[in-house]
């Protein structure tokens, strides 16, 4: 079972929100459930609602969660940008707290079929979503070179971008890409040797931009950010946990506007209306202490970025008590 990242600042955040009577959290990426059971055990009296995209996760989940508690649990399979959808279907119009853990979760990257590691030779799928969308394989085979190039640069921040996608368009006219091995020792050839002998595996910034874009991931996350604010009851948190500068600056720039009041700023008295309904929980974006990345080397890249909901929406009063989910 894997070590979820960071568990005792998530809880320690979540804490105020949680220990409220009635409160529910979402897991938004609830993923093997690592947060999600360290969220039941602190909080005796929570009840959680578990979302993941990934079929093969909520299995997980579901075995283990239910076997902590399972009346305060219940797992949804959905990506998290719908997670007003969700909990309009549950009837629950707002909750205490929205927990976030981007990224590619440990079943997703040690599952070889999955395709989502570099190091080791799968078939180029990335999906989180194994049921459905295109593959990793499909965009390297369909994908022209322009537009290529422009997904590794965007999402990969990836300098050779150009060089790599023609490489891509010119191996595949022979055969088409279906395995990492192949993509790997392309993207090496592609690469100045300068290049390859620093900042780790040639290959880590396309691998992270393909799945980027087989899974829609900063698409979905810019809308899910509002979203989970709007589920908040005044009172409630969210903690957001990003493991690259994309998915870090998404979240910053998503919750900023709710922290800042609506008015000019030489405006000499400030409507109720107009204030913020946002604070900060956190200075920045907070790094893994090193004991941590010690023990969970996967905390290494992990920032964590939380925030309060402290008004509600104007013209919206909101409840800041809960109920099962």
């Amino acid at each position: 079972m894997h070590t979820p990242v960071l568990t005792g600042r998530v809880l320690e955040l979540l804490a105020p929100a949680l220990t409220r009577p009635g409160a529910v959290v979402v897991d938004a990426t609830v993923g093997l459930g690592g947060h999600a059971a360290a969220m039941l055990a602190e909080f005796p009296d929570v009840r959680v609602i578990g979302l993941d995209r990934d079929l093969d996760a909520l299995a997980h989940s579901e075995r283990r969660l239910k076997l902590l508690a399972p009346e305060r649990v219940r797992l949804v399979h959905a990506v998290y940008d719908e997670i007003g959808t969700v909990l309009a279907e549950l009837g629950r119009p707002t909750v205490q707290g929205v927990l976030f853990d981007l990224g590619v979760s440990s079943l997703q990257l040690d599952t070889d079929a999955r395709g989502f590691a570099y190091s080791r030779d799968a078939p180029l799928d990335m999906r989180m979503d194994a049921s459905a969308g295109q593959t990793a394989a499909d965009v390297l085979n369909s994908y022209d070179a322009p537009r290529l190039a422009r997904v590794l640069r965007d999402y990969g921040e990836e300098r050779f971008a150009r060089r790599i996608a023609e490489a891509v368009v010119r191996a595949r006219a022979d055969e088409p890409f279906t395995t990492s091995a192949r993509l790997v020792e392309l993207i090496r050839d592609a690469i100045p040797a300068p290049a390859r002998r620093t900042g780790g595996n040639p290959a880590k910034r396309t691998f992270q931009a393909l799945r980027i874009e087989v899974n829609t991931e900063l698409d979905v996350l810019a809308r899910a950010v509002p979203a989970a604010f709007d589920a908040l009851a005044v009172g409630g948190r969210l903690v957001v946990l990003s493991y690259q500068s994309l998915e870090d600056r998404l979240v910053k720039r998503g919750l900023a506007e709710y922290a800042q009041t609506t008015v000019p700023p030489d405006m000499p008295l400030v409507p109720p209306d107009a204030m913020p309904r946002m604070r900060w929980l956190t200075r920045g974006a907070e790094p893994a202490s090193e004991a941590e990345m010690a023990e969970n080397p996967r905390a290494a890249s992990v920032r964590l970025r939380a925030a309060e909901r402290i008004a509600p929406k104007p013209g919206r009063p909101q409840p800041t008590t809960g109920g099962a989910p």
